[in-house]
């Protein structure tokens, strides 16, 4: 697995705890609080993952220019191999 993968399954897992740790706090504070609880615990969770998102759609962009330069230096290597008379 991708480090990258690895990590943002991490941080989701970790979102997820926390999200349900938020849901069911303190048995002491009222439902008013416990829902203003959870939902802090949600826009943080959605903060999170949303950050992770834009993380890994740049290393998916990146990823994708660099196989596009690699092929396009591969089909520069075989025009090249077929100039001089081989077969790639």
């Amino acid at each position: 697995m991708d480090g990258a993968l690895v990590a943002a399954l991490g941080v989701i897992g970790s979102a997820a705890v926390t999200g349900g740790a938020a849901m069911y706090g303190s048995k002491v504070a009222g439902r008013p609080q416990r829902e203003g609880s959870a939902v802090t615990g949600f826009n943080s969770l959605t903060d999170q993952l949303q950050e992770e998102r834009q993380e890994l759609k740049t290393e998916v962009a990146t990823l994708k220019m660099e196989l596009a330069a690699e092929r396009a230096e591969s089909a520069r290597l075989r025009l090249l191999v077929q100039t001089l008379g081989g077969t790639p």
